[in-house]
């Protein structure tokens, strides 16, 4: 790829770099389409006072202007006096300290079912059984589906937490237009997996001559459950007989680390996976540097549409696969943890909260969570919405890149491939176990993991040193 085109990606990419791991759109950014009844400007807010405090992670503006704009337009739309508080970096840090140190916001924006457990456990969140039974509009199932609830319910059985959007999954995401021109069909064992990677690697997929392509790339351990899934290793905790036992730190996940070594041995895998961050493994996957990578189902149609962006006549297609099964047909996909609004226990403006989650879960809040700012990131005229240029880097994405409400719709097309990656989410997909314990097994898991995939440190030694440290640090059970 030539330097016009990197400067073009770059680009575009720099407009995504706020987006939370998981940021997609919910469809496509063509324009003069024709907008759908279910999504109107609808009727500003009733200026009735009070004042609204919240601690955002994804919900806003892509850039510092344009979360002015956002706060604005939430103030317009609820009546109230919204202040929008979104950190550009360390977000997880800054809501710990807020709540340990008793800094009052009125909503606080989470997206990790541990720290709500946590949480919980603190008495630092408030109750939201009431509110949400009580609610017209939380209530509805055709707003947010019963069964949903279940996801932010604390071991009380109460609810904590009001979803900000829907959560998908990941899947390997793969270069289907380098499946054609080598003609190889998607994989669906391990095996063939292996064989397609190698081709990737050895069959000059981007035909220019040059032996520069890989395999596979990953960010890290981020998220390699698609793969593990050949073995029946799912991710985080699973409790088996009353016990806590984490399936990457069993025996049974030694030769998938081995497999993972062999791929870093014959470079078809990227070897700095183990210090990417996303946004360097979605960079390699849009210049045409390796053929599939492991994310979110969302980002299939956002790879998609990146690429018709730069180049209207680009052959680029991505692709999300199934999970690789195994011997057994298990099939295990991760659906991430829900992004989710709670209201601190010394919210000054509790009432103002409420209301904002109802008017978040409406029309109005979904279209100014989606397509963002009308007159800044979109244009209405005659019925027709047009993204300006600002709403095109945004992507439909101000926090509500996919929603509950089934009554609302989109009125754009959605991106290429992204429905059917996540219909197989939808169908295969399910959370993992999240106990508080999490976060410090994860450290353990997360650094000999690396180190057996990577070759540095033999994989039975490598699973042996986390059970020790685990086990030591009663982390899993005996």
């Amino acid at each position: 790829m030539n330097m016009q085109k990197n400067a073009v990606i770059a680009m575009i990419l720099a407009g995504t770099t706020l987006l939370s791991a998981c940021g997609t759109n919910n469809s496509g950014v063509a324009n003069n389409s024709p907008a759908p009844s279910a999504i109107t400007s609808g009727t500003e807010a009733s200026a009735d006072g009070g004042k609204l405090e919240i601690l955002s992670g994804n919900v806003g503006g892509k850039t510092p202007e344009g979360n002015a704009e956002f706060e604005k337009e939430l103030s317009k739309k609820t009546g109230l006096d919204v202040k929008l508080d979104k950190p550009a970096s360390d977000f997880d840090q800054k809501v710990l300290t807020a709540l340990s140190s008793g800094a009052k916001y009125d909503l606080i924006e989470v997206s990790d079912l541990a720290k709500l457990d946590a949480f919980i456990k603190q008495g630092v969140v408030t109750d939201l059984s009431d509110f949400v039974q009580n609610s017209k509009v939380l209530s509805d199932p055709a707003v947010i589906p019963t069964g949903e609830w279940d996801q932010v319910k604390g071991p009380d059985g109460k609810i904590y937490g009001v979803f900000s959007k829907f959560q998908g999954a990941t899947m390997p995401i793969v270069r289907k237009d380098w499946l054609e021109k080598l003609n190889l069909q998607e994989p669906k064992t391990l095996d063939e997996l292996y064989t397609v990677l190698k081709a990737f690697k050895e069959g000059d997929p981007d035909g220019d001559g040059k032996a520069n392509t890989y395999g596979l790339s990953t960010s890290g351990l981020y998220d390699i459950q698609g793969i593990m899934s050949a073995a029946g290793l799912k991710y985080r905790y699973v409790m088996q007989d009353g016990k806590r036992t984490i399936p990457y730190a069993t025996d049974a996940a030694i030769p998938m680390y081995e497999w993972f070594a062999k791929l870093v041995k014959e470079g078809i895998m990227d070897p700095n996976f183990i210090t990417n961050d996303t946004a360097k493994m979605r960079n390699l996957f849009l210049t045409d540097r390796v053929g599939m990578v492991t994310y979110w189902d969302a980002w299939v149609g956002m790879f998609n549409n990146l690429k018709k962006t730069e180049d209207p006549n680009t052959t680029f297609q991505a692709e999300g696969m199934l999970s690789i099964q195994a011997e057994d047909g298990t099939i295990l996909m991760r659906r991430g943890d829900p992004d989710f609004w709670i209201i601190p226990a010394n919210a000054p403006h509790p009432e103002a909260a409420k209301k904002f989650l109802e008017f978040w879960n409406t029309q109005e809040g979904i279209t100014l969570g989606s397509l963002g700012v009308q007159d800044y990131d979109y244009t209405l005229e005659n019925g027709t919405y047009s993204l300006t240029e600002t709403g095109k880097i945004a992507n439909m994405d101000h926090g509500v890149p996919y929603w509950y409400n089934s009554t609302v719709k989109s009125p754009f097309p959605a991106l290429p491939g992204v429905e059917d990656a996540m219909a197989l989410s939808k169908q295969h997909a399910t959370l993992e176990l999240s106990l508080s314990t999490w976060p410090d097994a994860e450290k353990i898991v997360t650094n000999y993991a690396l180190k057996a995939m990577s070759g540095q440190m033999a994989a039975k030694d490598a699973v042996a040193k986390m059970q020790k440290e685990l086990k030591s640090a009663n982390l899993i059970d005996e």
